[in-house]
């Protein structure tokens, strides 16, 4: 009975964002997005969510939209360069 009372603690899941050859991508990296014509674009993090805003035009697409539905991994290829 006594544990009727005991508070539940929860687990938060932390995200690992994958590209599509298995590189990890952290907010900041640039990656060539494959998706929504967004092109050169860079990870950034707007109220706790993952966001890719496209360097070229400035449009932004939820880390979700580009989950590659195969390999679970996002439709993205990290560049070489983090600036």
């Amino acid at each position: 009975m006594l544990k009727f009372f005991k508070k539940n603690k929860k687990k938060e899941k932390t995200i690992q964002l994958l590209d599509i050859n298995g590189n990890p991508i952290e907010p900041g990296d640039e990656v060539e997005a494959q998706r929504y014509e967004l092109g050169k674009s860079k990870l950034i993090v707007v109220e706790g969510q993952f966001h890719y805003e496209s360097l070229e035009t400035g449009k932004k697409v939820h880390w979700a939209k580009m989950i590659d539905a195969v390999t679970q991994r996002q439709k993205v290829k990290k560049s070489a360069n983090k600036e």
